[in-house]
């Protein structure tokens, strides 16, 4: 059993880190081996629309054919069980690391007919959401990019999750930076009471998803 993670986040070992980190750790203890993967650690581009991938009988048909930092980690993919997606939300969507990922993961394997359909093997995946912003806030505004996000997970690989973590704690020190938009000592509190509940629930969800991988 094999399950990655992918941190869309410039930290890697803030908020997204570490409930990727905590939900790898519930995987292991169903047995699996696993590695979390920091794309701000990878040198590499979206999609160029090259559609080599779409080409009739063309040697990268169905994969993409670009090659460089990221062609590794989509090898390792495909041959995973569980993916774990992990990003923050600046200015209402994923990072631009993690929609450069995801464009060079769901168009090769998408399948132009009506209706679209994938190439990709089945996998369980999950996609982790960290936002400064109330729970409220994300439903009222960002709901839809969370939901898109979902149905192409699950159109492309057959199973999605969403898992979402608000409110989150920005800076260590907040008294350094231009920051009015909440009261940093409600924050920390948050931080302190909050986000171990959440790890929890990561740890849980990468138990659930192995255990459902592997009786897939």
């Amino acid at each position: 059993m094999n399950v990655i993670a992918i941190n869309g986040s410039p930290r890697k070992t803030w908020n997204t880190a570490t409930l990727l980190e905590h939900a790898l750790k519930g995987a292991e203890s169903q047995g699996a081996e696993t590695e979390l993967i920091h794309l701000y650690n990878l040198d590499y581009k979206g999609c160029s629309s090259c559609f080599a991938c779409k080409l009739k009988d063309g040697k990268s048909y169905g994969k993409c054919a670009m090659k460089d930092g990221l062609s590794p980690v989509l090898e390792k993919i495909r041959a995973s069980d569980v993916l774990i997606l992990g990003s923050p939300i600046d200015f209402g969507i994923v990072t631009g690391e993690m929609r450069s990922f995801m464009e060079r993961l769901f168009f090769p394997d998408l399948v132009y007919s009506p209706p679209p359909h994938s190439l990709a093997p089945a996998l369980r995946t999950a996609f982790v959401y960290t936002m400064n912003v109330t729970e409220q806030m994300m439903k009222e505004r960002l709901g839809w990019h969370i939901k898109a996000s979902a149905n192409a997970l699950k159109m492309m690989f057959g199973h999605a999750e969403s898992f979402i973590c608000n409110e989150t704690l920005q800076f260590e020190d907040y008294d350094k930076v231009v920051f009015s938009y909440c009261d940093p000592e409600e924050r920390r509190k948050r931080q302190r009471e909050v986000f171990p509940q959440d790890c929890r629930r990561a740890y849980q969800l990468g138990v659930r998803l192995t255990k459902t991988a592997d009786t897939a």
